[in-house]
């Protein structure tokens, strides 16, 4: 995944709705006993109006500015000039003479309870475009204190936080919002969690920034995730380098094993444990991705193709003979193996029954890595369900990847793929 993130501008800013065509002045005469304009205000704030019906923003704020000389001015009157040249200043690209505006309309005696809301949001997206984000994300607090529900503005507030490099703040923030939607039943958008991924990233925060693209592999499922998923497990401290194998069978159920490198590496690694089925399975999905049997190293791949081709004839002739005995081993590590070479060789009554009995057994130095293999089986034999039980029972024992070995982590990316699946 590009770990870059840019917020896009929320085109939430029909900011002229607020006030254009809305207010059409008669100079000196009162609507209502609270609201009169005389004529040395009125005259050039409705001239600047029919500017304004006319996209001459900034022929429309000269026009407001006339109304600077005049003098005792009232609550009212300043409350519509400052109405009129917020929105003349926004159309003439004057941000922060519009935000200034708004905002001091916004904070106008007469305004109603209705009215201080739409300025509020005016001009919180008036100081965005004019990058003062401190300022756009404090209006857009005050306006849902105030008990505002426009949704397009908290997005602007938390982007408005992010762009501030209030990193900390637009972290919590986001978290409870997608935490509501959870707990309503409702989807995370996929930009929100992109937006909380950069975040923890900014944070240097691995464990939120893994965490964050668990959940958008869970709702918003795409290779660049699971790449980005894959590699952030690899890359954390403490990972195991006795997990490479099981890191490349994740990758081929999810499709991101992306170089002739990598499938020649997981075809080796699978030889070396003593599995050629699965080593061709690696070597048969390289080729069909066409990244082996080309290139620079053709003839490499050939012979290594023709070797696992010869190691899996010899397996075939051999498979249990030498099967040690569930009843008599205490061995527990060697019947994992064995019920395992018996799942990939499609033989998986007798493999998965070796190696539920294998995992009572002792002789197993990484028991969870044990539970990981039998997850990996039951994927194999295509009973997806009991795969999932399996590696949840990981987690269940495994709280610190930092501390323990790894396989929780492989485990719950697991669990994301085969709900993908199922």
């Amino acid at each position: 995944m590009n770990n870059s993130y840019s917020p896009r501008i929320v085109h939430w800013l029909g900011i002229f709705c607020v006030v254009l065509g809305v207010f059409w002045i008669t100079p000196a005469t009162a609507q209502d006993g609270s609201r009169t304009v005389r004529e040395e205000i009125g005259k050039p704030v409705q001239a600047a109006l029919d500017l304004l019906k006319h996209k001459k923003g900034k022929e429309a704020l000269d026009r407001v500015r006339e109304t600077d000389v005049a003098r005792d001015k009232t609550a009212y009157e300043v409350f519509l000039i400052d109405q009129v040249r917020g929105q003349a200043a926004a159309l003439a690209g004057e941000a922060a003479v519009a935000a200034s505006a708004f905002e001091a309309a916004a904070a106008s005696p007469v305004a109603t309870e209705k009215e201080k809301l739409q300025f509020l949001v005016a001009a919180s997206g008036q100081f965005y475009v004019a990058k003062d984000y401190a300022k756009a994300a404090d209006l857009a607090r005050r306006y849902f204190t105030d008990s505002g529900g426009d949704k397009a503005l908290r997005t602007l507030q938390i982007q408005s936080l992010y762009l501030g490099n209030n990193y900390a703040q637009a972290a919590r923030e986001l978290q409870a919002d997608i935490q509501t939607e959870e707990q309503a039943g409702k989807v995370p958008s996929e930009e929100r969690l992109r937006l909380l991924s950069s975040i923890f990233q900014k944070q240097q925060d691995s464990e939120g920034y893994a965490a964050t693209l668990e959940a958008l592999l869970s709702y918003h499922p795409k290779a660049d995730y699971w790449v980005a998923a894959i590699d952030g497990m690899t890359r954390r401290s403490g990972f195991p380098d006795r997990l490479t194998l099981d890191v490349s069978r994740l990758k081929l159920a999810t499709a991101t094993l992306r170089t002739a490198d990598e499938y020649v590496e997981a075809a080796q690694l699978a030889l070396l444990a003593g599995f050629p089925a699965e080593a061709k399975k690696f070597i048969d999905a390289g080729y069909a991705a066409g990244l082996l049997g080309t290139g620079q190293d053709p003839e490499r791949h050939k012979r290594l193709k023709d070797l696992v081709a010869k190691n899996l004839a010899e397996d075939d002739k051999t498979l249990g003979q030498d099967d040690v005995q569930p009843a008599t081993t205490k061995d527990g590590a060697t019947l994992l193996n064995c019920g395992l070479k018996h799942v990939l060789h499609s033989r998986s009554d007798k493999g998965l029954g070796m190696m539920e009995v294998g995992l009572g057994k002792g002789g197993i130095k990484y028991p969870k890595d044990a539970w990981l293999h039998l997850g990996y089986a039951y994927y194999l034999a295509g009973q997806p369900q009991k795969a999932i039980h399996i590696f949840n029972k990981i987690q269940k024992e495994e709280k610190n990847i930092q501390k323990e070995e790894g396989a929780a982590v492989l485990g719950r990316l697991w669990v994301i793929r085969l709900g993908q699946a199922s």
